[in-house]
């Protein structure tokens, strides 16, 4: 999968799977903008990336632990894009 593919997919699955319809268009994130924190206009919570990690885990055979280190890897969809493609 092409890496822009792959960004957009993302997008579409966090919109989806973090119940994020009535808040954000998919098609209006930016690749490089934070997913998380008081600053993202996107608003994830723990929940959320709880949620992201078990999606992650299940589509593209990613494990994201619960350590800062790990999380790192979910703060922007170039970062998460960035994982996948380190581990596929």
């Amino acid at each position: 999968m092409e890496l822009e593919e792959l960004k957009l997919k993302l997008k579409r699955m966090i919109v989806e799977e973090c119940e994020k319809e009535d808040d954000i268009d998919w098609q209006d994130i930016l690749n490089d903008e934070p997913l998380f924190g008081s600053e993202s206009r996107i608003a994830l919570d723990s929940l959320d990336a709880l949620q992201l990690s078990l999606v992650l885990k299940k589509k593209f055979s990613i494990k994201v632990e619960g350590s800062k280190e790990s999380r790192k890897h979910l703060t922007t969809i170039n970062s998460i894009a960035d994982l996948i493609s380190e581990n596929s």
